[in-house]
């Protein structure tokens, strides 16, 4: 098994997790070649399993996806429903498998990753990697009582040892953050307790979830409407609060749920401190976290239209004081706030379609926040919003669906004052708004487009290009998603130099529903960096990441 992977992903001549350093061109292509053959490999073999398993349960295929899956799988969450919410899914939806009284769940995702990160004149900017997440679960749903537990099993093989250098390059892509993150071993797994809860639900117009479970900001509610429940799960979900999806190990929380539905109102609370994991293998623990979550919902329906108003509050407790914050504070400076971060984040967004009868469908949202509190010793003023429009074409054929928007979110002007600036992200899943997860929302501005394909009932095909510079050019490049060990911040900064131009991004992904229960997702991206990313990263300031995925639900 270790001389497989060590062909596949280091070459034939080198020693598994070696530092040898690797250059552009032929070489990563052949390294991607490698790591894509054997994700095929992977992909063939879970189909040939899927069949086994589905021929006895009835053909998949006839079963109909209500929407198509806009973002590769790994992006989007599931939705947690309140209470009285109807069953809206955006996929296929496997059959459910029991075992007497229990009903029995396995969720199976494997990634071969090739990474060409921007290259300074050290380090290793070009290597592949590969990661499994298994999750297996049981429980048992009632009219008015589910529990569930579930394990995960995470495994990240093949990490380069090399892609962790000095600042300001810093980490070379995610192979460079796991390596990091797992005390520098190259082939790293473990094993914990995923989600563990019960839910007490239909009593009157409440419910209540306690214990350790995923959350996602934004679902609290799953529309009528397919089109609505699309657009506000893959473009207003988990921008705070989030799982951290397309990481390796992603995260959970341990907490409660509190819902109540009156009519087309849904009140949702939620209170937790999220685990550890997202990058490192170990993801039993808590962080010393505290978030606190507070949602009005209301659903609005008027002819051949639907709309949702969501309302929100988010309080962020960090209690991690020895831990440097990352801002655009000189080091030395940080290295003595040993403050506290306490954040409210005040919100509201707005999501409306239209289905019209000649013209097609038609779709935009409003999302905004402002952030006050304390970030350490300076004082919290920060703000971010988002405005997007969509069409989709009454045409039959491709099922054209082209969108686009706008994203904001401040930065920082003055590293001298006693006020932070930069909107904080808080606890989220990056990528599912920066595929090509180099950037986030802080102290970004993206404007962007996308189209989404659809040649066949099985095929979905999504193109993004996107148009990206620093909000302030007094302030920091930032990338990351949020809190993940005890003693390392979450986010990461690297200085502008004096610029504002990031990046022109573009990608394309191709997602696959072979049966119910596996599906594949195929993504290229490719980054022109521009002064910010030129000036530190001299020798090549363009970037790419192809990736091959497999999901397997059972």
């Amino acid at each position: 098994m270790g001389s497989f992977w060590h062909t596949c992903l280091r070459g034939r001549n080198s020693s598994f997790g070696s530092a040898e350093t690797f250059q552009t061109g032929d070489a990563m292509k052949l390294r991607v070649v490698r790591c894509l053959s054997l994700g095929m490999l992977l992909f063939f073999a879970g189909s040939v399993y899927a069949q086994q398993v589905l021929s006895a349960t009835g053909n998949p295929d006839s079963a109909a996806q209500s929407a198509p899956p806009l973002t590769d799988s790994s992006s989007t969450p599931a939705p947690q429903q309140a209470t009285a919410a109807p069953a809206q899914s955006a996929s296929a939806t496997p059959p459910k498998h029991t075992l007497g009284p229990l009903e029995i769940s396995v969720n199976w995702r494997t990634r071969a990753e090739g990474w060409n990160w921007f290259e300074g004149a050290s380090g290793n900017s070009d290597y592949g990697l590969w990661d499994s997440l298994l999750r297996v679960g049981v429980g048992q749903t009632g009219e008015h009582f589910d529990w569930f537990l579930e394990g995960e099993q995470p495994s990240i093989l093949g990490l380069p040892d090399d892609s962790v250098v000095a600042a300001p390059q810093g980490q070379l892509g995610l192979g460079g953050s796991y390596f990091a993150a797992n005390n520098n071993h190259t082939n790293v797994a473990n094993g914990f307790v995923k989600q563990a809860f019960v839910d007490f639900k239909n009593l009157g117009p409440a419910g209540v979830k306690l214990g350790r479970f995923e959350y996602f900001d934004g679902l609290e509610v799953t529309p009528k409407d397919p089109l609505l429940a699309t657009v506000i799960q893959t473009r207003i979900s988990s921008r705070l609060i989030s799982n951290f999806a397309f990481a390796a190990v992603q995260r959970t929380y341990d907490g409660v749920q509190l819902t109540a539905n009156s009519g087309q109102n849904n009140f949702t609370f939620f209170g937790a401190r999220p685990t550890q994991g997202v990058y490192q293998v170990k993801g039993m623990d808590e962080l010393d976290v505290d978030t606190y979550y507070g949602a009005y919902t209301r659903s609005v329906t008027s002819g051949q239209s639907a709309g949702e108003l969501r309302v929100f509050a988010l309080g962020y407790i960090d209690h991690r004081t020895t831990v440097l914050k990352t801002d655009n504070r000189p080091a030395a400076v940080r290295a003595t706030d040993l403050d506290k971060i306490e954040i409210a984040t005040w919100g509201a967004n707005y999501v409306h379609v239209f289905n019209t009868a000649d013209a097609g469908k038609f779709d935009f949202l409003l999302w905004g926040a402002l952030q006050t509190g304390s970030w350490g010793s300076l004082a919290q003023h920060a703000s971010s919003f988002v405005t997007e429009a969509g069409w989709q074409a009454p045409v039959k054929v491709l099922k054209p669906w082209v969108s686009m928007g706008y994203s904001y979110g401040s930065g920082d002007g003055n590293p001298n004052d006693s006020r932070h600036g930069t909107f904080f992200q808080v606890l989220t899943t990056p990528r599912q708004y920066a595929r090509f997860p180099f950037y986030n929302m802080m102290n970004n501005e993206d404007l962007y487009a996308s189209l989404n394909l659809r040649p066949v009932s099985k095929l979905s095909l999504r193109s993004e290009v996107h148009t990206l510079r620093l909000a302030n050019s007094h302030d920091l490049w930032y990338s990351g998603g949020g809190a993940f060990q005890p003693t390392t911040f979450g986010y990461t900064g690297r200085p502008n130099n004096g610029n504002r131009g990031l990046a022109n991004v573009w990608d394309l992904s191709a997602d696959y529903q072979v049966t119910s229960s596996l599906s594949t997702t195929l993504y290229y991206g490719h980054a022109w960096g521009k002064g910010v990313i030129s000036a530190i990263y001299p020798d090549n300031a363009n970037g790419q990441l192809i990736f091959l995925e497999t999901n397997f639900h059972f």
